[in-house]
């Protein structure tokens, strides 16, 4: 197997910089300076690799959100049942509170003056959408597809809220008590 050149080595050293940054000193401390000191490296270098800080929040939520596997969702790859999906949503790797939840607060808050960066976001969770409807309509084959569509928008959205205010909450009853309530909104379809 070929080495991986200095340069992907380099960008992925910055990506994983930058993601760090945010996570620590949330998206407006995560300036160019404090991830090239991350980094171990100059400005100079990360710009030389990644370019402008814009293009360096793209690089990076391209990697946060789809981990090399762009165009498919959050859920983690095999995820083939709606009991999976939960799984993964309500598991303690997406609901505990974190430096992860600071890096997609960052995003978004980012993604507001970048349609770019917005568009790879929404893009994610659509698919995450997409794919939980599809899941559903395998369980669920009386359900119509607008059925299964806005069940899977209530249960990610169920899931992101829960993540959200895990941060400030107490997670140890909020996620169980929101994972029931993921569960009765798809046994509520036909």
């Amino acid at each position: 197997m070929a080495r991986p050149s200095v340069a992907d080595e380099r960008t992925t050293q910055i990506v994983e910089a930058t993601i760090r940054a945010i996570g620590i000193h949330g998206i407006t401390g995560a300036s160019l300076d404090r991830i090239a000191e991350e980094a171990g490296m100059s400005r100079g270098h990360v710009r030389h690799f990644v370019g402008n800080r814009e293009q360096l929040l793209r690089v990076s939520a391209r990697r946060f959100y789809y981990d090399g596997t762009e165009g498919t969702s959050i859920l983690p790859a095999g995820t083939d049942t709606v009991a999976s999906a939960l799984d993964h949503l309500f598991g303690d790797a997406f609901a505990a509170p974190g430096r992860e939840n600071a890096v997609v607060l960052g995003f978004v808050e980012a993604a507001r003056t970048d349609p770019e960066l917005a568009q790879l976001i929404v893009d994610a969770y659509r698919g995450t959408h997409d794919l939980i409807a599809r899941l559903i309509a395998v369980e669920h084959p009386s359900a119509t597809p607008a059925e299964c569509e806005s069940t899977a928008y209530g249960v990610v959205a169920i899931a992101l809220h829960n993540v959200f205010l895990s941060d400030i909450v107490s997670a140890a009853t909020g996620t169980a008590e929101a994972r029931a309530t993921a569960e009765r909104l798809i046994a509520a379809l036909p």
